[in-house]
Order: structure tokens, then sequence, then C-alpha cells
């Protein structure tokens, strides 16, 4: 397939692209390289894909998908099969501090890619959400059978958002979509502004590591190679009108146009006490904390249930923390290149 990949200079972005290019896909990959955090991380990304990748097979793009004209350009110009929309301002707290830049890139750059997709029918569109979005939800595991309609930040607003723009194009254009809802991803090249990067460089300095909601925190880690294999795996399945779907009892996660989303999760959550305790052990070294309160926007769990991505593309994740954390501990040592 011809494949463009938005967000490619990003950590989920990067390993898609690699996992599509390994296995003969023609990949453009997109990203503005904006400095929410290190440049230099998202040059070394796009550098390990140039390096798997032939002229041929792979071109990258530097433009921000909120650039109306220019993503307009781009999808006529280019005859992509599908896309995959991972370009997105991301992080929960950045969301309290600059909420327009999630209006710029997570809305309007969104509804480029949508009419890009509309204007050039393009088969399929799977798009990154966000286990956020189930917010204020007590019940776990978390289902997409339930409604969702309770943000806790502005950055799961505009994920659930996103959900609800895609379905208004399936719907009037039967643009098949599919929302991929990511329950907290770690593994080799993840983002510095998440815990296992943090954690383990102020481990690592010995440096005092914040914890909050006193470590209690109960999170679905979910290691990059199991996230990438679900985003292959439904890409290659267009989402499909659920026949069975009934609009006095409506079903939040299907519809009578071809819309979907799904949970990718490891369904195992652990309190992030023992996931630092991982780090620790891999590490060979213990960590300083200080535990905080809970943080506005946070949600103090998340448990993924997975059953509706298994039935559909007969794919569950399997990494446990323990092996995800080790490799994730192995890249750190060489990319760092610190010995511990």
């Amino acid at each position: 397939m011809h494949v463009l990949v938005t967000g490619a200079a990003g950590f989920i972005g990067m390993h898609v692209a690699l996992a599509l290019l390994k296995r003969g896909d023609t990949v453009i990959g997109l990203d503005n390289l904006n400095n929410y955090y290190s440049v230099a991380l998202k040059q070394s990304r796009l550098q390990q894909i140039h390096e798997q990748a032939s002229q041929q097979s792979f071109q990258f793009i530097l433009m921000d998908v909120a650039d109306r004209e220019g993503i307009a350009k781009l999808f006529a110009e280019q005859p992509f099969d599908s896309v995959v929309h991972l370009a997105a301002q991301a992080g929960v707290r950045y969301s309290l501090e600059n909420p327009l830049a999630y209006i710029d890139s997570n809305l309007v750059g969104f509804a480029h890619i949508l009419e890009g997709c509309r204007q050039q029918r393009i088969k399929h569109l799977v798009y990154a959400s966000s286990s956020s979005v189930y917010g204020a939800n007590e019940a776990m595991p978390y289902s997409v059978h339930d409604n969702v309609d309770h943000p806790l930040s502005l950055y799961a607003a505009s994920k659930k958002a996103n959900e609800l723009m895609a379905h208004a194009y399936s719907h009037l254009y039967a643009l098949p979509t599919t929302g991929l809802r990511f329950f907290t991803v770690y593994g080799p090249w993840g983002r510095p502004d998440m815990a296992p990067m943090k954690f383990t460089k102020a481990i690592l300095a010995g440096e005092t590591i914040e914890v909050y909601n006193y470590g209690k925190h109960r999170r679905d880690f979910t290691y990059i190679d199991d996230i990438v294999e679900g985003v292959i795996r439904v890409l290659d399945q267009p989402a499909t009108k659920n026949s069975a779907w009934n609009g006095k009892k409506p079903d939040p996660s299907s519809s009578s146009a071809p819309w979907r989303v799904y949970n990718i999760g490891q369904q195992q959550p652990i309190e992030l006490l023992d996931y630092i305790a991982a780090l620790e052990s891999h590490l060979g070294r213990k960590a300083q904390l200080n535990l905080l309160p809970l943080q506005p926007g946070d949600v103090p769990d998340t448990f993924a249930d997975v059953e509706d991505l298994v039935t559909a593309v007969g794919y569950r994740p399997t990494t446990s923390v323990d092996e995800g954390t080790r490799r994730f501990i192995s890249w750190y040592r060489a990319y760092s290149r610190v010995d511990f």
C-alpha cells in the first residue's frame, strides 16, 4: 500500500512507519518537528527510518497538519491508499498551560486530514485517540461500549472530538475511519515527557522523581510493539457498518456508518510504584520519591477492555511490563551512552 503516516517523527509514528516499510509498503511520513520536546530526538527517529528504507519506499515531508493549503496539496498530489494519523499535540498537563496548541493541531489539523481523505476517497483512515477520553468514568475495565462524555482535560476533549468528527465524515461520505484509544504507551524511542524516560533519567542521575497521587495511580502500560501490531492489523481491515446498530439503543463503539473505535492496552494495569520498582530492578538503582497529590486533568486509573479488538482483528497485546521495561532500559543504555 501507499500509506501516509502523520507524526512520523513521533514515538508511535516512527515505529508504525518502520513496520509498514518492513512489510513492503510505501510510506510518506509527515511531521512538523515542533519543539514540544527534543527536536534532536525526533530527527534521530527519522534517521532510523531513513536507514531502513530506500529512497523509493520512504519520503519525509516537513509540514504542520494545521496547514490547510499544504495538506490539501499533499493529498491532491499523492495517491494514498490509507492514512495513519498520529500527529497531535500530546500531553495532558501541557493542555492546562497551552490549550490553543490543542485546538490548532488536534482539531483544526484533524479536520484537514479528514477533508483530504474525503476528497481523495481514501480506503481507510486510522487515527490515534486516547484512554484519556474515559475521563471521569469509574467503571473498570474501560469499555468502548461505555459513553465517554466527561473528559478531564482539553487534551482528552480534543481526542473525543476527533472521534465525533470522524463519525460525521464516515456517515456523510462513507469514509471508513477507525479510532484507536492507546493506553500508556512505552518502549524504545519514547517521549521524554512521559514517566519511563523521566524516571529513568532521574534515577540514574540520583535525582528525586515526582510521583503523583502518592504513587497510587494504576496504569495499563502497553509496550510499543503491541501498539504497532494493533495499528497494522486494524489498518488492513477498513471499518465497516454495524448492521445491528440501533439508534434507540446506540452503541458508542460502532455505527450504521463505517466507523469504529477500539482500545489497545495490555489489560493488566499496575500501580505506578510497581512500575518504578521494575525500572529500579533493571537499572540496579533505587529511586528517590517525592509523593504528591493527584494533579488536575489526571485520572487515578486506566484499564483497557480489549475484547472488541480481539474479536475484530484477532490480536491481544502480550508483552509483560517486566519484559517491556527490560527492552526499554536496554535501548536507553545504548541511546544515552550511559554505563550502569
